[in-house]
C-alpha cells in the first residue's frame, strides 16, 4: 500500500506540473516566433518540411515521473493538426520543469511517420537547450546535439537530423535532474 502511495504522488504531481502549464501555456505564434529569435534554430524553420510545436511541456517526478504538453503540427506553415506528448520515467529524478519544444521534420517521410497517429522517440534521440538571447547554454544528451560553453564564446547550438527529425527545447522554469527526451510519446490527430 505504501509502494502504491509513494508511485502516485509523482504521477500526480505530474499531472499538477501539466494542468499548470496548460492553462498558462503561451500560444503557439508566440512560442514559434520564440524560438525563430534562435540562429541555432533558424535554420530549421527554412528547410524543414514541417514542425510540431509545444508551447508549454510540464514535467514532474519523485523517482517515478509524468511530462504532458499539447501541441499543433504544421506543414508548410499551415496547422495540420494537434499533438498530445505523454512522457512516463521511473529511476533517479526530483523536481518539476516547465519547457517549450519543437519537432522539425526534415521531409515527408518524417512527418508522415509522426503524424501516422502515435509515434514514440527511441531512447536515443536527444534534443538541444536553447537560451534565446544568449542563443545555446546549455546542451543534451546524445552525439546528436551539443551547446557551447556559454555566449561568451560566440559559438552556437548546433544539431543535425537524427532519424529525420531535430528537437529544440527552451527551459521556461523549474529545476529537474533528467533532460531527456527519449521515450517520449506523441499522438497526433489531423484537424477534419
Amino acid at each position: 500500500m505504501k509502494c502504491f502511495r509513494l508511485m502516485t504522488l509523482p504521477v500526480i504531481l505530474g499531472i499538477l506540473v501539466a494542468a499548470y502549464s496548460t492553462a498558462f501555456a503561451d500560444s503557439h505564434a508566440d512560442t514559434i516566433a520564440l524560438f525563430k529569435q534562435s540562429s541555432a534554430v533558424q535554420p530549421f524553420f527554412d528547410s524543414s518540411y514541417g514542425y510540431a510545436v509545444f508551447p508549454m511541456v510540464g514535467k514532474g517526478a519523485i523517482i517515478f515521473g509524468a511530462t504532458y504538453g499539447k501541441g499543433k503540427v504544421y506543414r508548410g506553415g499551415t496547422a495540420t493538426g494537434t499533438a498530445a506528448l505523454n512522457k512516463m520515467t521511473v529511476g533517479f529524478q526530483l523536481g518539476g520543469q516547465a519547457f517549450s519544444e519543437i519537432v522539425f521534420f526534415e521531409d515527408q517521410r518524417a512527418y508522415d511517420e509522426f503524424t501516422k497517429g502515435s509515434f514514440n522517440f527511441d531512447f536515443n534521440a536527444s534534443a538541444v537547450a536553447i537560451t534565446v538571447g544568449a542563443q545555446a547554454s546549455a546542451g543534451s544528451l546524445g552525439s546528436t546535439a551539443g551547446a557551447s560553453a556559454g555566449p561568451s564564446t560566440g559559438n552556437q547550438a548546433n544539431s543535425n537530423y537524427y532519424k529525420g527529425m531535430a528537437t529544440f527545447i527552451h527551459a521556461k522554469g523549474g529545476l529537474m535532474f533528467e533532460a531527456s527526451i527519449g521515450g517520449q510519446t506523441f499522438v497526433f490527430k489531423p484537424y477534419e
